[in-house]
């Protein structure tokens, strides 16, 4: 209790909160069940009313549950978009009080304090709140009461609302799990002959601490109110978002890059107050016929510098329709990532942030993943020796780590006459006649015999440096298995 208010808590449980949220996107008549690999088989994940009503549960194997249901249709949960769901219910229920918290995987708590007056009481706040979800297609429970334990215990095995004055005759006929206690402490209570709360809250304490420890006296006091539990909000993320509205339109480009440096400055505060940097942006300009123009902007590297992003800008804005004139402009970060603050350095990187505006620059008119740069792969196979990366995407690295170097030259080998293991002294190449200078050699590479490639099954191959008199620098190889020699490279 605080400031003379009796403290008052919501519990929303959405029991099928998975296949709720499938079934909205995709209606399905009939048992319906999500499924998740666990232990090396398909299990149900969360299943629909239908389902339930015909004995599948949780937990059970698929193929049982087609063996029971063999109308059963299915699709593989994701956990990952049930959680995302969840956090959008939670900011939904902040239409009811600015207090709440996830609870679990399913759940919701609400600190409604002061803010059931507003809906017409608690009686009708509760109606609208499963009115509302029952719109929405979702299946909930939901109880009340003075602790955020006393509404778990209601929500989940009692549904309603307890008296504010009578915390124990509210819970007294609910089981002991209803206290939020692990199965094998629920077990061992239940074998002992107490079931219920009532029971628990009759029985002296010292020897039931003894036995299970403090944990299972806290739940019970903090479900009843002797001991205080607090409900943690969680933020809503940050929005880096920001906008301007002129007295009077504009529509130079002068003023329009005017009005973007104080958006960007404005912008960039909030990212390094953050630790973050902008990699896309969009700018919004609306004009007085209500008409409105974007110009969106995709950053080679995350930035919050506003006077490189500016320059960056022009070109797009350049090519604005200002029409009447320009009266609103909104800039917001679509896509961020983290930029912590580096220390100072008196070396310079300059060249670096150069290089990355130019593939920016570039980007815009090309796109940025069609900019591409060579990036070493740990792989003696000299065609797998490198990777394709988006410069955007990727940072360069240093070169080939092997002992040997590779030529930056490579191509389809092409044959050449030669006889035995050794290069020969003269041969030709390309309607060319060589000679051979200096050889450096051999580096014999063995094939990767865990992966499949067709211009490896030859097998083994000896690979030379060769130096010609006519100053051409080849990459030589031969496969003794099927003697034979051929160019693979040439180095610069």
């Amino acid at each position: 209790m605080f400031d003379g208010i009796q403290r008052r808590v919501v519990s929303l449980w959405f029991p099928r909160l998975a296949s709720d949220r499938a079934l909205r996107q995709r209606l399905i008549d009939g048992p319906f069940a999500l499924t998740l690999k666990q232990q090396n088989a398909n299990r149900i994940y969360c299943l629909n009313g239908d389902a339930a009503r015909l004995g599948l549960r949780r937990g059970m194997s698929y193929a049982d549950a087609r063996a029971f249901c063999p109308s059963l249709q299915s699709t593989p949960a994701d956990p990952v978009r049930d959680q995302q769901f969840l956090h959008i219910l939670r900011r939904w229920a902040t239409r009811y009080c600015p207090w709440v918290g996830v609870e679990g995987e399913d759940g919701l708590v609400l600190d409604i304090t002061g803010a059931a007056h507003l809906l017409g009481g608690e009686p009708a706040m509760i109606v609208d709140m499963r009115r509302r979800l029952s719109r929405a297609g979702l299946s909930v429970q939901i109880g009340l009461g003075n602790t955020r334990g006393a509404a778990w215990a209601l929500a989940h095995y009692g549904e309603g609302i307890a008296p504010s004055d009578n915390m124990l005759g509210a819970l007294e006929t609910l089981p002991v799990a209803a206290l939020r206690l692990e199965e094998k402490t629920s077990v061992a209570l239940q074998r002992l002959g107490l079931r219920k709360i009532g029971d628990l809250a009759t029985v002296p304490r010292a020897p039931l601490t003894r036995r299970f420890g403090p944990g299972l006296l806290l739940r019970l006091d903090q479900a009843l109110g002797t001991q205080p539990e607090e409900i943690t909000p969680l933020n809503d993320p940050p929005h880096y978002g920001v906008r301007i509205t002129l007295p009077e339109p504009i529509g130079l480009l002068t003023d329009v890059m005017a009005g973007t440096e104080r958006l960007l400055v404005q912008l960039c505060s909030k990212l390094k107050a953050q630790e973050m940097g902008a990699r896309m942006l969009c700018i919004s300009l609306r004009r007085v016929d209500q008409d409105q123009q974007r110009v969106e902007l995709r950053l080679a590297r995350p930035l919050r510098d506003p006077a490189r992003i500016l320059r960056l800008f022009e070109r797009g804005l350049a090519e604005v329709a200002a029409g009447f004139g320009i009266d609103q402009l909104r800039l917001e970060a679509t896509q961020v990532e983290t930029l912590p603050v580096q220390q100072i350095s008196h070396v310079s990187d300059r060249g670096k942030d150069k290089l990355d505006d130019l593939i920016t620059r570039l980007g815009t008119r090309i796109g940025l993943d069609n900019i591409q740069r060579f990036l070493p792969a740990d792989s003696h196979i000299p065609e797998r020796s490198f990777l394709i990366a988006p410069a955007a995407y990727s940072e360069p690295q240093n070169g080939w780590g092997g002992a040997t170097p590779r030529p930056l030259c490579l191509f389809r080998p092409e044959p050449i006459t030669g006889m035995g293991p050794h290069p020969p002294r003269r041969f030709r190449w390309r309607r060319i006649s060589l000679t051979t200078g200096r050889v450096t050699g051999p580096e014999r590479i063995a094939p990767e015999w865990w992966l499949e490639d067709e211009n490896w099954r030859s097998g083994l191959r000896d690979y030379w440096r060769v130096e010609t008199t006519q100053g051409r620098r080849l990459w030589l190889f031969y496969t003794p298995q099927n003697p034979g020699w051929f160019v693979h490279g040439e180095f610069a």
